[in-house]
């Protein structure tokens, strides 16, 4: 099977109706959780942020792992926390997003 109809299959199911439902109920239930968690979890967000503006790279190395592929982004809470809350970070138009797991960077 070629990469190309290999592609063309995934390209078929992730455009079909019910898959396109579920990816929306999974949206809107990562957005609620992370309107829900932020005032938790902003601090690691502005945490994050003063370490990227003043390159703290201690702060950096701590940071979890997780990605969210379809936002594009990382995770700005301290590695291990997964036993405790979700990840958790910004979209790119600054909305709060949670989510279990993580997501190859083309999600």
């Amino acid at each position: 099977m070629s990469t190309d109809h290999t592609h063309q299959k995934i390209t078929a199911i992730l455009a079909a109706p019910e898959v396109q439902r579920i990816g929306a109920l999974i949206l809107d239930e990562e957005s609620r959780s992370g309107r829900e968690l932020r005032d938790e979890l902003q601090v690691f967000h502005d945490r994050y942020e003063t370490a990227v503006r003043t390159g703290d790279i201690a702060v950096l190395t701590r940071v979890c792992e997780g990605k969210h592929g379809r936002w594009g982004r990382i995770c700005v809470q301290s590695t291990g926390h997964e036993t405790r809350t979700p990840h958790w970070g910004l979209t790119p138009a600054g909305e709060p997003i949670a989510w279990i797991g993580s997501a190859p960077d083309d999600d």
